[in-house]
């Protein structure tokens, strides 16, 4: 567990579609408290030993970091991707706002 404080989970979806579905469920769950769809994005990479080159939609993810890896868990099972590119990590630079809106937003009101 990461503990207290905001956190953040990259990741290209296929299409707008399947980004936005996703972004859905994890905001029902309260996994996150908003997915910014970045747009287009070109992906360069190699693929079962060939480099390819594809169109994605990137993801950033925000969410507290005691919800990382309950988080980039699901992310993973939800993903369209055999093997999803998810990296997340914890932020130690946020604004004492910005931690009370992601505990507002992702409290499931249980005590």
């Amino acid at each position: 567990m990461t503990g207290p404080g905001a956190a953040l989970v990259w990741c290209p979806f296929p299409d707008r579609e399947s980004a936005r579905a996703i972004s859905g469920k994890l905001l029902d769950q309260k996994l996150i408290a908003c997915a910014n769809l970045i747009g287009e994005i070109e992906s360069i990479f190699e693929w079962e030993g060939a480099r390819s080159s594809d169109t994605e939609i990137g993801v950033l993810f925000k969410t507290s970091g005691d919800r990382l890896e309950d988080l980039v868990s699901v992310l993973g099972k939800l993903h369209p991707y055999d093997t999803p590119a998810i990296f997340g990590w914890p932020c130690g630079g946020t604004h004492p706002d910005t931690l009370e809106w992601l505990g507002t937003q992702l409290s499931t009101g249980e005590s």
